[in-house]
């Protein structure tokens, strides 16, 4: 079983996303913000794939995706935004970052699904 780590500071979105994933198989490590969600990196904790909000307290979601790709076990993970953000510049940084791909909120379960799989080959 694969395993996800979603990182948002909604907990609405965590507890809605998460449900879409585990329904469709996948196991969910959660994380309210950046820092939070950099402790289970730094546990060594096995995650396949990182959806993360890109506007959050603390660490935005471009920084954060910049320090994980600095840990060599998540060097070539997927990574994908989930944001409210639709802004071309924005876009491009992250993909700069370190990003696979990019949803707009809200998305529905088919296309983040759909996307999952893509960048999970």
């Amino acid at each position: 079983m694969k395993t996800i780590l979603l990182v948002d500071d909604s907990a609405t979105i965590l507890l809605s996303i998460s449900n879409v994933l585990a329904k469709a198989g996948y196991a969910v490590e959660k994380a309210g913000n950046a820092a939070e969600a950099m402790k289970k990196f730094t546990a060594n904790a096995k995650i396949d794939l990182l959806i993360t909000d890109l506007n959050m307290p603390g660490m935005n979601g471009i920084d954060f995706i910049k320090e994980v790709r600095k840990l060599p076990a998540y060097k070539f993970m997927p990574i994908l935004f989930l944001t409210t953000e639709s802004q071309q510049s924005k876009r491009a940084e992250a993909k700069a970052a370190g990003a696979s791909g990019w949803l707009v909120k809200p998305a529905t379960a088919d296309e983040l699904l759909n996307t999952i799989k893509l960048v999970m080959r």
